[in-house]
């Protein structure tokens, strides 16, 4: 047997070191020799969402769906024999904070990707250097077209998530089946806004439904008088909405103070990431009728993934109905999407940025709690959902979003 002692076990060392930095450059797991990845740390994935502003509610529903699906893949061995781990970074809704918060995770060599959160606007402008570092970014909530439709080739962002065009064609689709043919738009002055604006358009014509007038909301307004009266001058049969939370409750507020408080608002998800019914209060809720757009609910999705995310979330979060769970779509969107991830990992054996893309552009099929992929994603199509996935809900008597089935 072979002794390693005194002058002789550094040189050992610094060999094996060696030997190991090749087979690793052989393997795809350095970007390059500046920045090697360190295999004594965990993996890590990070969140950048808005967890104190106008969303905090899904912000905390994102942050809840990656632990439990965290706690899965970290009880099963992680990802190649390394433990997973959770950063979280709040940009509270500022697109500025979103890009610096992104150079500052390019720092990080352990770092396999980031999930972003539910505004638009700042994941266009964490796109740039999203592509410059060549890090890859899962979106679990914002849904703004142009966030995977961005022009970047390779592109760096898979949405397990709604998408404007397709929440607008099912929006547009149930007010047809409510017999709306004069609708008014209220929608956020913002990019998501804007997104929703053109495909909103597109689709009301080709179901013969009049935009008899749209009206634009800033964050934070605290009035909406003006804008209603118009919206009730040119007699709308029905309001769709596309806003957060905060500005729901100014706009459902100006409703209630209209001759029709029971004028048909389709909304949505925007409203969902927020306390929309403890702001607005119950009585003013009950008098609502409100609809609300949604990819999941515990009551509608009754399959194995479904059942270990709502196990998993009353295990680390206490016991809780099945329908009060708050923002349940960030939970189960971002609980698949790092399920997802974690499948590509496996897949292309590796944690390199360019062959985990491919593996998510390649991926076997995988039953999440939202739906079976199969697949997720293409090379063309970085969306996870479809239009089929989509359902309208409405509020319960205690306030919670349930599918209109179940009402």
């Amino acid at each position: 047997m072979i002794s390693i002692t005194g002058n002789f076990r550094p040189t050992m060392r610094f060999l094996f070191l060696c030997l190991i930095g090749v087979c690793a450059l052989l393997s795809g797991q350095f970007d390059s020799l500046a920045a090697p990845v360190n295999f004594d740390q965990p993996v890590v994935v990070a969140l950048d969402a808005d967890l104190s502003a106008v969303a905090a509610e899904g912000g905390e529903a994102l942050r809840r769906g990656i632990e439990i699906a965290l706690a899965e893949i970290n009880a099963q061995g992680g990802l190649l024999g390394r433990k997973v781990i959770l950063t979280v970074s709040d940009h509270r809704g500022n697109p500025a904070r979103g890009a610096k918060h992104v150079e500052a995770l390019a720092e990080n060599n352990n770092l396999l990707a980031i999930f972003g959160g539910a505004h638009t606007p700042v994941i266009l402008a964490q796109l740039p250097l999203l592509h410059r570092h060549n890090i890859l970014m899962m979106d679990p909530w914002a849904a703004g077209t142009s966030v995977t439709q961005n022009g970047y080739l390779p592109n760096n962002i898979f949405r397990v998530s709604f998408n404007d065009k397709q929440v607008c064609q099912e929006l547009i689709g149930s007010a047809k089946k409510q017999g709306i043919k004069r609708v008014a738009l209220v929608l956020e002055r913002t990019a998501w806004g804007r997104s929703n604006y053109q495909s909103l358009v597109e689709h009301a014509q080709q179901n013969d439904i009049n935009i008899v007038s749209t009206q634009w909301i800033n964050w934070r307004q605290k009035q909406f008088a003006t804008e209603i009266n118009h919206i009730e001058q040119k007699q709308a049969q029905g309001i769709i909405l596309v806003a957060n939370a905060p500005e729901s409750v100014v706009v459902s507020n100006a409703v209630l103070n209209t001759q029709n408080p029971t004028l048909p608002i389709l909304s949505h998800n925007g409203l969902a990431g927020g306390n929309f019914a403890r702001e607005l209060g119950m009585e003013k809720l009950r008098q609502l009728n409100i609809t609300v757009i949604q990819s999941f609910h515990f009551l509608r999705q009754r399959n194995p993934a479904s059942l270990r995310l709502l196990k998993g979330y009353q295990d680390l979060y206490g016991p809780i109905d099945k329908t009060a769970i708050p923002a349940v779509v960030g939970l189960a969107h971002a609980y698949d999407a790092m399920h997802l991830l974690a499948a590509a990992v496996k897949q292309s054996h590796s944690l390199e940025t360019d062959a985990v893309r491919q593996a998510l552009e390649n991926l076997n099929p995988v039953q999440g709690a939202v739906k079976n992929y199969a697949p997720p994603f293409t090379t063309n199509n970085h969306e996870a959902f479809a239009v089929d996935d989509y359902f309208m809900t409405s509020f319960n008597n205690d306030g919670y979003l349930v599918p209109l089935a179940h009402k």
